[in-house]
């Protein structure tokens, strides 16, 4: 143990807002920005609404649950409620390359509901999502994308260790305090995948944002007020990364800190689904506008894809939304029969068009064939076999919204416009116009109209 838990406590304890690059900061905001449209699109859900009508009885606080009546809460349950509405739907935000982190849904759910209770400024809540994302994403890489090989969900842990930071930052918390909410948030650590294998029950998946952003919050609170977790949480035995993880490697955590920033790798969904079937759905859009065919035209269609793909997202016949919003073969199908783009495709359920379902059952995965190790799970190869005897192929590495192929800004911000559309105009208007400008707002201020 050479003492990582403590690095990471030490870095976001010292770090200040003008310690970032602009870059990172820039993305952060953008990170930002889309949460918050998701958050509010998110509210919308029906499992939204069971999480919004627990949440009223759990407290009152100055914290804002983001749907439209914008009402008041305790941090914590702010956090667990806009964690869940963030992860409502599939459409927030993560890493590139992916390491089961959701940035937006668990740090920046965390941060923002402390924020809004220290009556923080807007420079200060930019600053502890950036240390929170940093710690987060560098724990995340320690753990080698093996967590849900073991059936646990990642971001229902990771969230916790950066929600933990960023609360921490938020509330001026010494790096040994610090140290303790991650001590104490280990164990908030859950988030089971059954629901992969079931085939069903995938609602559950929604809280599991929201119980991270909550955990690190009540971590911070409790660390704040003299409670005590392990000082070695990420590296010692019996510790997360020793308990969720397989072979990790702990000196990955501290590695860079302070010069390599880890902010920038966040990446952008621009389909309600999972991060997983962007690539293939954005390869299918462009062969079909090149050549243009039909559903009725295809025989089928093999895809080369990553392992995790091939244990995680390969049921064709799911039987509710969240599971119909994680399975590859129904995304594409669906993709061929409607727009992807429009979150009310997948609501209407896996059961909406019987010809969705048969065309799912002809979707084949397949191992990504490579020379060596394909580390990048966004990496498809596409072949649609039509019934003309034409076979069209191609082959993606990226998509738009990540690093290599950045979202512009104003697509981000039509997606924001589009999904907060459950509060009136002038108010998505003015909401939009003050988070760009957050560096010079007060949190606490952001939404109240």
């Amino acid at each position: 143990m050479a003492g990582e838990t403590k690095a990471l406590a030490e870095f976001a304890a010292g770090l200040r807002y003008e310690d970032i690059p602009a870059p990172a900061v820039a993305i952060a905001k953008a990170c930002i920005v889309d949460t918050v449209g998701v958050v509010l699109f998110g509210s919308t859900m029906p499992w939204s609404r069971i999480v919004d009508d627990y949440v009223q009885h759990v407290g009152n606080g100055r914290s804002t649950i983001l749907n439209s009546g914008f009402r008041r809460t305790s941090a914590p349950g702010a956090a667990f409620a806009n964690g869940a509405f963030a992860h409502a739907f599939e459409f927030d935000n993560l890493r590139q390359p992916s390491t089961g982190v959701h940035p937006g849904a668990t740090v920046l759910t965390g941060a923002l509901a402390a924020a809004e209770e220290a009556q923080a400024s807007g420079k200060e809540l930019i600053t502890a999502f950036v240390a929170g994302l940093e710690c987060m994403f560098r724990f995340a890489l320690a753990a080698k994308s093996t967590s849900e090989k073991l059936g646990f969900h990642a971001p229902g842990i990771t969230g916790v260790i950066g929600s933990a930071v960023a609360a921490s930052k938020i509330m001026k918390l010494t790096a040994a305090q610090t140290t303790m909410a991650m001590g104490v948030g280990g164990s908030f650590c859950s988030g089971l995948l059954a629901f992969v294998k079931s085939g069903q029950g995938g609602m559950v998946k929604r809280i599991h944002m929201g119980r991270a952003a909550e955990g690190g919050v009540t971590a911070a609170n409790l660390a704040a007020r003299g409670f005590e977790g392990p000082e070695a949480i990420l590296e010692g035995k019996f510790g997360v990364l020793d308990v969720y993880a397989r072979d990790g490697d702990a000196a990955l955590m501290a590695t860079g800190l302070g010069e390599r920033w880890e902010t920038p790798t966040i990446t952008f969904k621009t389909f309600p689904c999972h991060v997983t079937a962007q690539a293939p759905v954005q390869a299918l859009l462009a062969l079909r506008a090149k050549h243009p065919f039909t559903p009725q035209d295809v025989a089928k269609i093999v895809i080369e894809v990553s392992d995790k793909v091939l244990s995680h997202h390969a049921d064709a016949a799911p039987r509710d939304v969240a599971t119909a919003q994680y399975s590859l073969p129904f995304t594409m199908a669906l993709a061929l029969h409607r727009d992807p783009g429009d979150p009310q495709a997948f609501l209407d359920g896996p059961n909406q068009n019987p010809a969705i379902l048969e065309l799912a059952k002809r979707v084949a995965l397949k191992p990504y064939e490579t020379n060596g190790p394909n580390n990048n799970d966004m990496a498809c190869r596409l072949h649609i076999a039509l019934k003309d005897g034409r076979t069209l192929s191609i082959a993606k590495t990226d998509f738009e919204g990540t690093v290599t192929s950045p979202l512009t800004r104003q697509r981000l911000e039509q997606k924001f416009l589009k999904l907060a559309s459950v509060i009136p105009e002038a108010r998505r208007t003015a909401l939009l116009a003050r988070l760009n400008d957050l560096e010079n707002q007060k949190v606490a201020e952001l939404f109240r109209f």
